[in-house]
């Protein structure tokens, strides 16, 4: 009877589990459904889960709709710009706020944590005037280089990752002889990896998903990202679903693999941030 009374609230916390996993993922399911769906399946009533006539054509639709390909080089193009520059400024920030002693550290480092609990909505049109008082508005560099100047987000989980480094291992290189930027590059990098490919995923994923900035900043149709060429699926006599819903889960597929090929050290990464 012992036995069987502990295994029962396992039972209703797996059940309480399956529930939520099953509520995250319906509007996926749905999703995929969709695209293989023909106008008549979409509106069918009562409405089916599956299609009765599975179609592919939904995702050649996708491609003509809008240039899918030339939004998909520029999306590319921006995630890879934006995560270099993340994983090269973060980690130079995060290590001078944890392992190199100054005065002022800890009042850099609360200013730092401070602007993460500014909406980026206040910012936003201060923010546009400087960008377009400079001329770059219409332009890729108000996207690409905040990446390069720091995100406070990052800068806070890399310096959190970085409190769990020993001293006593950086102190030992440097009675050896190595100079700081040595010690950096050579000892404190590699140790970073993990952290470094988190800040990388999330990166990528905030930059692919972006809606926002692209739509302020872009105004060339031939530079938008896929983001917005979604919007071209939209038109006053209607929605094409099917294709719709093909061009989403094109647009969704690239986040999920980049995500899935770097959980390891994505859980890792966010796991050892907050030990010490």
């Amino acid at each position: 009877m012992a036995s069987v009374s502990a295994v029962r609230p396992a039972v209703r916390g797996y059940t309480g589990l399956a529930i939520m996993a099953t509520a995250f993922l319906l509007p996926f399911v749905v999703m995929v459904a969709t695209s293989f769906k023909s106008p008549q399946d979409v509106f069918a009533f009562p409405p089916r889960l599956l299609p009765q006539h599975w179609v592919s054509d939904n995702y050649a639709e996708a491609t003509r709709v809008m240039p899918f390909w030339r939004y998909l080089l520029n999306t590319v193009w921006l995630c890879a710009v934006t995560m270099a520059g993340s994983v090269l400024s973060c980690p130079l920030v995060a290590y001078a706020l944890s392992k190199l002693r100054w005065r002022g550290r800890g009042v850099v480092f609360f200013l730092v944590v401070a602007t993460m609990m500014l909406p980026p909505q206040v910012t936003l049109i201060p923010v546009y005037l400087v960008w377009n008082k400079l001329g770059l508005a219409g332009t890729y560099w108000p996207l690409v280089v905040p990446s390069f100047l720091g995100t406070p987000f990052f800068i806070f989980l890399l310096r959190q990752f970085l409190m769990n480094v020993p001293d006593e291992l950086l102190e030992a290189a440097r009675i050896d002889g190595a100079s700081e930027f040595a010690i950096y590059w050579r000892l404190v990098l590699p140790l970073t990896r993990p952290a470094l490919i988190t800040v990388a995923v999330f990166q990528f994923v905030w930059t692919w998903t972006d809606f926002l900035s692209p739509l302020i900043y872009l105004n060339d149709t031939s530079q938008y990202t896929l983001s917005i060429g979604l919007y071209n699926f939209f038109s006053e006599h209607g929605v094409a679903w099917g294709p719709l819903m093909a061009a989403c889960l094109m647009f969704a597929a690239p986040a999920l693999v980049i995500f899935v090929l770097g959980q390891r050290y994505f859980v890792d990464g966010i796991a050892t941030s907050g030990l010490k």
